[in-house]
């Protein structure tokens, strides 16, 4: 009895005082007063906001279960992601790669490969703080990039990113496993050109400039014809911190990292010129040697084995590179082009950034050296 009173005596006194309030806003809105102007706006703004997410699933504030879909990945669905039969193809300390078979079609009866990466919950950003990212990330499009086709969000905050599958594999790979030497230096050419494509369309064919932040050979994906897609670009600005700092340091101990770059967060485009100087030692390097084995120079001006810097410098290309890679045409033209090939990635490399060409000089040297 008492509890019925006292609700009675709150609503008694809530009532009036809620009329009261609506009518002074009532008279403000009546008399076109600016508070009334600029909280009608602020309603405005967030019921489009709302329902603007609503459409893709994502809410701002919190994190709900949604999938954002871009260009090739109109027909994907939450189910057909999340129902895949995948296998592991890769491990990094933010993520997991997975090569799932994903039913399309309107009777799903045909499928097609594409590469999922799981990026755990306590390593990705925040859902309103990536969202606006990954849709910009997701509207870049470019030959020798790889394409974003969706993200899925779960309802634990764990972040799913859709992307094209190449059955070549990685650029790591394609070096372990060498090639015919009568073909290396075409596709040697052929690598380098595109990736230099690649990072030039992120660096200066965009509405805002995009740095990759983390060019590696593992992030290079070839197709069946040698052509390079470049993979993960931006994926840093998806991270948290502590994730995109874990990312610096792992490029540090592979010999990515330019020497002057201690946290992720300053990345610029020079620090992606570096990186590419080194998977361009990479390739000129003989399958034998390994730009990160334990011979590695001492000085940290460059990384690359140092029995094949001497031979470089002391131009002996024959015995650096091997006979076969130089009797396509004649011998020597063949090494002046190694060995202008091999100063522009030391180039790149330079401990100091300003001392390194932009993406537009080393392409530009790259398509005289190789045509």
């Amino acid at each position: 009895m008492r509890e019925h009173l006292s609700t009675n005596v709150i609503l008694a006194i809530a009532t009036p005082i809620s009329l009261l309030l609506c009518l002074f806003l009532l008279y403000l809105y009546h008399y076109n007063h600016p508070f009334c102007k600029r909280l009608t706006r602020h309603v405005r703004k967030r019921c489009t906001d709302i329902a603007s997410s609503l459409e893709t699933g994502m809410i701002y504030g919190t994190e709900t279960e949604g999938l954002i879909t871009f260009s090739g990945g109109e027909n994907l669905t939450v189910t057909n992601i999340l129902e895949a039969p995948g296998e592991v193809v890769g491990k990094s300390g933010h993520s997991t790669l997975y090569r799932a078979s994903v039913p399309v079609g309107p009777t799903g009866t045909n499928a097609v490969s594409v590469l999922l990466r799981f990026v755990r919950p306590g390593c990705a950003g925040k859902a309103e703080e990536i969202v606006p990212i990954v849709r910009m990330l997701g509207t870049i499009r470019h030959p020798n990039l790889v394409p974003l086709r969706a993200l899925y969000v779960g309802p634990r905050g764990e972040k799913l990113f859709v992307h094209p599958f190449y059955a070549a594999g990685t650029l790591a790979r394609f070096l372990r496993e060498g090639v015919d030497e009568t073909q290396k230096w075409d596709i040697t050419c052929k690598i380098s050109i595109g990736i230099a494509r690649g990072l030039d369309h992120l660096h200066n064919g965009l509405p805002k400039l995009v740095i990759h932040g983390n060019l590696k050979a593992n992030n290079i994906l070839l197709d069946s014809n040698f052509q390079p897609r470049l993979a993960d670009f931006g994926l840093h600005l998806l991270l948290n911190q502590t994730a995109s700092q874990e990312m610096l340091e792992s490029a540090a101990s592979n010999g990515y990292k330019p020497p002057e770059l201690m946290k992720m967060k300053d990345v610029c485009p020079k620090s992606d010129i570096f990186s590419f100087g080194v998977v361009l030692l990479e390739m000129l390097s003989p399958k034998e040697d390994s730009v990160r084995d334990g011979s590695v120079l001492a000085s940290e001006e460059l990384h690359v084995p140092t029995n094949f810097k001497d031979l470089v410098l002391e131009r002996k290309i024959s015995d650096a590179f091997g006979t076969e890679i130089l009797t396509k045409n004649n011998s020597g033209a063949n090494e002046e082009r190694m060995q202008m090939l091999f100063r522009l990635a030391t180039a790149c490399c330079s401990p100091s950034p300003v001392l390194r060409p932009d993406i537009k000089g080393v392409l530009r040297q790259l398509e005289e050296i190789c045509r």
